[in-house]
């Protein structure tokens, strides 16, 4: 993310620094924390669908709240209201991807034709071809879209490439019920086809089935009694029996079961969707409060410059921001809790290092300058600064992760918010980004256009 910047870093104003780094340390947490992930430990029955349904609406309503005129704020309303028709759906909708030339389009015509399937309600659905586009956007697109599926009939026509591994262990990932199978096999001879199913079991550990949906035409030959011969070729039956054996007994004991995880991606989608929302709207509340506090200990530690660690960390993050940035977040912090937790994030700072560190590389951008170095309590300042803003959106992004209104007295779970204030520091350690703002800081306490200039 700040990578990005380094190119574009001067056009960013002030404030808008700030704000994009609270922004994008949002949004990497949710990449971060996607819905597939969060299936992998959860038991998906009726009940925790529902109480997902649950949750999201009250994340919606808490957005309609604080932002009645959002934007994405209808189209979030949209969406929920379907969620109970997708939890009470009869019809098993089924996915068949696979590279180009694997056989999508017949496999499917096969199965629309077997009577022992017919007997539960199926859409079949023929993706475009994996690796088909330019990049790795166009994978991207695609896995997102097999993920609404209840199952993925996922072909290959021989041994799996790497492309093809990753996708399928991002669908098991995401768990979504997938079942490779093995076609085009009359390709092979008998040896060479048995050693591609043996290898692609072992690397999927089972759940493969061979196929061949559509064999080659073979040469016949009949001999006649008066010595001539016929030829023509002549196109075996389909060869599906694994195909719809293992197939069937998946709809037979899990129909439902496919619906319900289904169902549970796309309410922890939306979920992850409307928190997002909601925590970009208060993160522009955020901002400038984590701003204000910044500038406020620079200030005091430039006219009164203070030169041991502790008392720098102490300085960098008071009750009252902590106060602040927890209402609006809806956490609900007494001036006693936040006290604690001030105190708690300076000696977590020292801790880490991080206030040496901060002060160490502050010292070294500015000894470039002669004029803003010698000026007293500069370094103390910009680095009462810097580290107010780390723990404002180390607070901020902590905030995030916790789920919508969260009950007083559970209190801060600190082995999170060290692991927060360590992945912030990082993020904020880039070079470009300390050099703003490093400049940000001289130009507040040291207003002369000279030394300004002098710093650009």
């Amino acid at each position: 993310m700040l990578d990005t910047w380094h190119d574009s870093i001067v056009q960013v104003g002030e404030f808008g620094l700030l704000s994009a780094l609270a922004v994008g340390g949002g949004f990497w947490l949710l990449q971060k924390n996607r819905p597939g992930e969060q299936l992998n430990d959860m038991v998906i029955d009726r009940a925790s669908v529902e109480r997902g349904i649950s949750q999201t609406e009250v994340i919606i309503n808490q957005l309609a709240q604080e932002a009645a005129n959002h934007p994405g704020l209808e189209s979030l309303r949209e969406q929920f209201a379907k969620l109970p028709l997708e939890l009470d759906r009869r019809e098993i909708q089924v996915a068949v991807t696979g590279g180009k030339s694997v056989g999508k389009s017949t496999v499917i015509q096969i199965l629309k034709n077997v009577e022992t399937l017919s007997t539960t309600s199926l859409q079949y659905t023929e993706t475009a071809p994996l690796f088909a586009g330019v990049g790795k956007n166009s994978d991207a697109v695609t896995l997102s879209e097999l993920q609404k599926y209840d199952f993925v009939l996922f072909l290959t026509k021989g041994d799996l490439t790497d492309s093809e591994f990753q996708v399928l262990q991002q669908l098991k990932a995401a768990k979504q019920s997938t079942l490779l199978v093995f076609n085009k096999q009359d390709q092979y001879q008998v040896d060479e086809r048995a050693t591609v199913l043996q290898s692609l079991k072992q690397r999927m550990q089972g759940n493969v089935v061979a196929t061949a949906a559509s064999p080659l035409p073979v040469k016949v030959r009949k001999y006649e009694t008066d010595g001539s011969v016929q030829e023509w070729m002549e196109q075996p039956a389909a060869d599906i029996q694994q195909l719809t054996q293992q197939f069937g007994e998946v709809l037979a004991q899990q129909g439902k079961q496919l619906v319900y995880t289904t169902t549970m991606r796309k309410v922890l989608l939306l979920k992850a969707e409307a928190k997002d929302c909601l925590n970009r709207v208060r993160c522009d509340l955020s901002t400038p409060i984590i701003e204000q506090n910044q500038w406020i200990a620079a200030a005091a530690a430039f006219a009164n410059p203070i030169p041991a660690l502790d008392i720098l960390a102490t300085a960098a993050i008071n009750a009252q921001m902590v106060m602040d940035l927890g209402n609006i977040y809806q956490q609900k912090i007494f001036l006693e809790q936040a006290q604690q937790v001030a105190e708690t994030m300076g000696s977590l700072m020292l801790k880490l290092g991080l206030v040496e560190l901060s002060t160490r590389a502050v010292t070294g951008i500015l000894k470039t300058n002669a004029v803003t170095f010698v000026a007293g309590g500069m370094v103390e300042g910009v680095s009462a600064a810097y580290l107010t803003r780390v723990a404002g959106l180390s607070l901020v992004q902590y905030f995030e992760q916790q789920e919508i209104a969260l009950e007083t007295g559970n209190g801060l779970n600190l082995e999170k918010l060290h692991q927060v204030l360590q992945t912030v520091f990082q993020q904020s350690q880039k070079l470009a980004v300390l050099e703003a703002f490093v400049k940000q800081g001289v130009k507040r306490l040291l207003p002369e256009a000279k030394a300004v200039e002098v710093v650009g």
